[in-house]
């Protein structure tokens, strides 16, 4: 006959992956998940409480929910499986062997709702805040760049897509309400420019790759000390980077005035606007038409380049880490989708600083 599990098997069980290093466990200790619930209980309120009674889970256990799946870059199914199965999940979760697991479709409803209410800027602000208060301040200047975010393509016909483009609702779709639901209005095809691999023979072509890409664009402006992303956007792949930069995308709070970007962001109206809002302009300044570039012009670029590479390893830890696609349709849910992997950047950001600290 099989013993059952007791309660002593399953903590000797769960030192393993303590000694082994549970990325899981490190976020219990550091990050506060409280801090959320005020921000979750906004977004969740029932208008009316006909509705029925409280939600059948804990706001903040299913926020956590969240992280995980962005962390691990699951789907609601998934998730559901792997809390069901792993040791280390169900103890980030506080779920002990014998509670009731949120199913995929509970999953899917609460960050729906949080979707729909736009609760996921508060809620990153709320992180933020977090982070000011443990002594992070947004210091020494910020960068300014954007990424590409792949979404699942659309196989639409030309008129279809004119009609997409003058924010038009194709009429064949607007009598069929699923077809509709299956179909992303506001992802864009772009051209994603990529530096040409040296040939066979040596020679390296003078052109760059233009590879066609589908999907979002998140904008960011992250502080230079500490790297954390203060400042985001999420617009249509096609979208211009520069002028997202008179959009609220420069961070005021920060210690430092000078901005850091590439070309893309220079721009007369841009570095007007620098100007009159206090900013010091560190932008990459262009190669002049037909003409080589200045040897100043290209030491300057040089020195600004090694500070604004540190974007770059913003973006890499997301993408390596969360694996950062959308799986869903819209801006809005997009929003939602980038906005938890900037929570949960800003979240591993803060571990690694924290044991950082720990070790000095």
């Amino acid at each position: 006959m099989m013993k059952q599990a007791g309660f002593f098997d399953v903590e000797e069980r769960l030192a393993r992956p303590s000694g082994l290093g549970d990325q899981l466990e490190a976020f219990s200790r550091t990050v506060d998940f409280e801090v959320f619930r005020p921000e979750l209980e906004k977004a969740l309120a029932y208008s009316d409480g006909s509705k029925g009674g409280r939600p059948p889970f804990d706001p903040v256990l299913m926020f956590k929910i969240l992280v995980i799946q962005t962390l691990n870059n699951l789907s609601d199914e998934r998730t559901e499986y792997l809390i069901n199965d792993r040791l280390s999940f169900m103890r980030f979760l506080g779920l002990g062997l014998s509670d009731r697991v949120p199913d995929a479709k509970t999953i899917w409803l609460f960050r729906e709702r949080l979707t729909q209410v736009g609760a996921i800027e508060g809620l990153f602000n709320r992180f933020d805040t977090t982070l000011r208060n443990a002594g992070y301040l947004p210091m020494s200047g910020q960068i300014l760049d954007a990424t590409l975010v792949a979404a699942p393509k659309q196989r639409n016909t030309n008129a279809e897509k004119a009609d997409l483009r003058a924010g038009r609702i194709p009429e064949d779709w607007q009598n069929k309400p699923s077809k509709l639901s299956h179909k992303d209005r506001h992802a864009r095809w772009t051209l994603k420019f990529t530096k040409a691999k040296r040939q066979d023979d040596g020679t390296i072509p003078s052109t760059d790759l233009a590879i066609p890409f589908f999907g979002y664009k998140l904008h960011v402006s992250i502080d230079r000390k500490f790297r954390f992303i203060r400042k985001w956007k999420t617009t249509d792949a096609a979208a211009s980077d520069g002028v997202r930069l008179r959009e609220g995308l420069l961070d005021k709070t920060n210690t430092a005035s000078s901005v850091w970007a590439d070309t893309a962001y220079r721009s007369k109206a841009n570095e007007d606007f620098m100007d009159k809002e206090g900013f010091v302009s560190k932008v990459h300044r262009k190669k002049p038409h037909l003409k080589p570039m200045p040897r100043h012009i290209q030491r300057s670029n040089a020195g600004k380049s090694v500070i604004r590479s540190r974007v770059e390893h913003v973006f890499a830890d997301q993408k390596s880490q969360t694996g950062l696609l959308i799986r869903t349709v819209g801006i809005t849910r997009a929003t939602m989708r980038i906005g938890l992997a900037n929570i949960v950047y800003n979240m591993r950001r803060f571990l690694f600083l924290e044991r950082l600290n720990a070790s000095a």
